[in-house]
């Protein structure tokens, strides 16, 4: 069957044309009730502003020629390509030209799914024209989803690397290496390639092929405000906005095409011309509005930059306060404003610019910027129509929190502290709480730790419990448990091995290991669950995540010219970029997990030093060497990048403990099992 993409399948026997027809005398209902009719008349009202063209050629033909590149993204609704250079269809000269001006933008994220759609049905119309012997089964030339999945993770750069060792093509295999890193930060093996690269040929600027322009200027603009030099980050940071917005007209411009709804991909699915119609604006709609989403993505990330958009004059807004700009620092406030009117920091600061304007200009005259405003208001109104269709034709849609509060910046100057009338703003987190236990003993806090919630205690346990804890590890210890079978998951030159509460109450149970060496696992375990709780000053319960006993055995004869980590540097509930200086809250991360803690049970190795880092993964903050009974804690998020040095010399053991504030992912251990 010949291909339809332009608008979705009415049915097997109807093929929608684009024509004038006759009046018929039977009329399909399907706007039934006054829900639906308000519904009607809001998005037609809503078409006829921006859509006009749409509805002048539902009256009649349309044959115009395009070049070939667009036949597969404009096919003729109900047929297959005609002569040479004409398409039937809807698009309009004006789309057509734009999208000729902008090239092919099959690579578009958001038009790779449709686009592999597009593609098959063209191949499918030239089936039908008697080449599918030569071409073979339709179902060849479809994308798996396995393969789309490939490419959104850029894995075809990490086949290009090596290709390019291969050829000695050095920078070439480094810049490929670091497009395929950018959205896999995770990816421990190219992050050393990576590093030698530097090392071995002096690469130091990387290029990567996919980079999005706006995410870039955006970056180098945070990167210039940290450094306080305001005057290069308002350059890059309006460049950054200024791509924004080009960037959301290609993003609403690629939606016009064929879409497709996951909840109509079932057999008995079967729509009327009118319903067929509502559907393909509907889905229209659907992708203009997460445009906000998709431009706050870096590629080859699922999870977009938090609060992006409204960043963006939240930087401006201080940063032409910073150069005496103060007309732009308060028309910067109040574009940041539109998206968080409530904010009442931003408030005070729009507040006393304009007491620094007094006498010179009207802060009346001084508006949020157009473009801001535009935006906004096509976004409420786009919410608005999904909210109304929703309801009225019976499918289930949620608006997403585009623009989070949580996502704020942070920085010094978001510290809440007085400065005469201007406010400084940060997240305020607290620690300092009460310890629980006597014996107890407090080290280091997060200031002394150069850090965000951080804490450094000793005496947890005594010197007889870590023994005793050593000797229930060497019992229940399996290489590789807790690292799906990997006894060398982190580097070839250290072996681990591990256990679990759980595991140790089973082998105490079973008579395997003492059931009172067994327990004391667990005692210790929730000791430091309830400091953790405690000492952070939580409002509601912390749970077991994951509680895991590891040691880390230096392998003899390996451990010359060692320059690698025990444990690379990482987040414990993000993937961390250290090249975008951003942790991404997504799998296959941990994202539920909150606090983290681990316990010490020995120092008689050599090296082993736990150890807290920038961002950048590299610019060390922190350094501690391990002992019997000491603790450090610390929020498990992108504030807390950490790592372990190498094991040189013998075994360095810990209890590693993970928690969440969220009860549907506590561990199944309770007090209950222990009794």
């Amino acid at each position: 069957m010949c291909h339809q993409s332009a608008l979705p399948s009415v049915s097997s026997q109807e093929s929608i044309k684009i024509h004038a027809k006759k009046k018929k005398k039977k009329r399909v209902k399907f706007w039934q009730g006054r829900a639906l009719q308000h519904w009607k008349r809001e998005i037609l009202e809503e078409s006829r502003q921006t859509h006009s063209w749409e509805l002048k050629k539902l009256r009649q033909p349309l044959t115009v020629p395009i070049p070939d590149y667009l036949f597969a993204e404009f096919p003729k609704a109900g047929g297959c390509r005609g002569k040479k250079g004409e398409w039937g269809g809807e698009p309009s000269e004006k789309r057509l030209q734009a999208a000729a001006s902008q090239g092919d933008k099959t690579k578009h994220p958001l038009n790779k799914a449709a686009s592999a759609g597009m593609r098959g049905g063209r191949r499918r119309c030239g089936a039908r024209q008697g080449e599918e012997p030569r071409l073979g089964a339709v179902s060849r030339h479809r994308a798996a989803e396995e393969v789309r999945a490939d490419f959104q993770r850029r894995v075809p750069y990490s086949y290009l690397q090596r290709a390019y060792i291969q050829l000695n093509k050095l920078e070439e295999a480094a810049n490929a290496a670091h497009t395929f890193f950018m959205a896999n930060p995770e990816h421990m093996e190219i992050q050393q390639d990576l590093e030698n690269y530097k090392t071995t040929s002096g690469k130091v600027s990387l290029v990567d092929h996919e980079a999005r322009q706006h995410m870039e200027d955006y970056s180098a603009g945070v990167r210039h405000y940290d450094r306080e030099e305001y005057g290069l980050a308002i350059e890059f940071l309006e460049r950054a906005l200024q791509g924004y917005y080009s960037e959301d007209e290609d993003c609403q411009l690629m939606c016009e095409g064929p879409q497709r709804f996951e909840e109509h991909e079932h057999l008995d699915y079967k729509a009327g011309l009118y319903e067929a119609i509502a559907d393909h604006y509907l889905q229209v709609l659907a992708c203009k509005h997460d445009c906000v989403r998709e431009l706050a993505t870096r590629s080859g990330r699922i999870s977009p930059i938090e609060n992006f958009l409204p960043l963006h004059y939240d930087y401006l807004q201080f940063a032409y306060y910073r150069v005496g700009d103060y007309v732009k620092a308060l028309e910067c406030a109040k574009s940041y404003l539109l998206f968080h009117p409530d904010d009442e920091d931003v408030l005070e600061n729009a507040g006393y610019y304009e007491g620094l304007l007094e006498g010179a200009v009207d802060p009346a005259t001084i508006k949020p910027r157009k473009e801001a405003r535009t935006l906004l208001r096509r976004h409420k109104l786009e919410s608005h129509l999904l909210r109304v269709a929703a309801a009225g034709l019976g499918f289930a849609y949620t608006e997403p929190n585009y623009w989070n509060r949580y996502g704020a910046r942070q920085d010094e100057h978001r510290c809440k502290q007085d400065q005469g009338t201007f406010s400084r703003i940060v997240l305020c987190l607290s620690s300092g709480g009460p310890l629980l236990y006597s014996d107890v003993k407090f080290v280091y806090n997060s200031q002394q730790l150069n850090g965000t919630q951080r804490v450094l205690l000793d005496n947890v346990i005594s010197e007889e419990q870590c023994r005793e804890l050593h000797r229930v590890a060497s019992g229940i210890m399996l290489a590789g448990d807790g690292y799906r079978g990997k006894t060398s998951p982190h580097t070839p030159n250290e072996r681990f091995e591990g256990a679990t509460v759980l595991k140790a109450l089973k082998y105490g149970y079973e008579g395997r290991v003492p059931l009172k060496s067994a327990r004391l696992f667990y005692d210790i375990s929730e000791k430091a669950r309830r400091i953790v709780q405690s000492y952070f000053q939580l409002n509601s319960t912390l749970y077991f995540s994951y509680t895991h006993l590891v040691c880390r055995t230096a392998l003899s004869g390996q451990q010359e010219r060692r320059n690698d980590l025990s444990h690379p540097i990482h987040a414990d509930n993000c993937l961390l970029d250290p090249e975008a200086n951003e942790c991404w809250k997504e799998p296959p991360a941990y994202t539920f997990r909150d606090y983290s803690a681990l316990l010490y049970m020995n120092a008689d190795f050599e090296g082993g030093e736990f150890i807290f880092t920038e961002m950048d993964a590299k610019t060390v903050t922190a350094s501690i060497k391990p002992k019997c009974g000491r603790m450090i804690s610390f929020s498990s998020g992108g504030e807390n990048p950490h790592g372990v040095k190498a094991v040189t010399k013998g075994q360095r053991c810990a209890v590693a403990l993970w928690f969440t504030l969220d009860p549907l992912y506590r561990e199944l251990v309770s007090p209950s099992i222990v009794v």
